[in-house]
């Protein structure tokens, strides 16, 4: 499964690619839980008010999601990253 979060930062990021180091280095971490098997990040190319900045993809297996959503890298995105973000999307598929 591939979960994909879609992400529109705020005002407050002002550097939105040296931003999105710090993030890599949060999602990075989950490499460490067996099951996932991948995080891929695609960044923006065209600035402008209705694009999202960033797309995260995390490849898993299915039921990992559960085990993902309590994970340490979950929980530091939400309550570190969260205040920067102005909108997000979810979307999750089978390849």
């Amino acid at each position: 499964m591939n979960h994909c979060i879609l992400v529109k930062w705020n005002s407050e990021v002002k550097d939105k690619h040296n931003f999105t180091k710090f993030v890599k280095s949060v999602f990075d971490k989950l490499l460490k839980i067996e099951g996932i098997r991948g995080v891929e990040y695609r960044e923006n190319c065209v600035d402008r008010e209705n694009r999202y900045d960033l797309l995260i993809c995390i490849k898993m297996d299915r039921e990992i999601l559960s085990i993902y959503d309590a994970s340490e890298p979950h929980h530091e995105w939400k309550e570190k990253y969260g205040k920067f973000v102005e909108k997000k999307a979810i979307f999750d598929f089978e390849e």
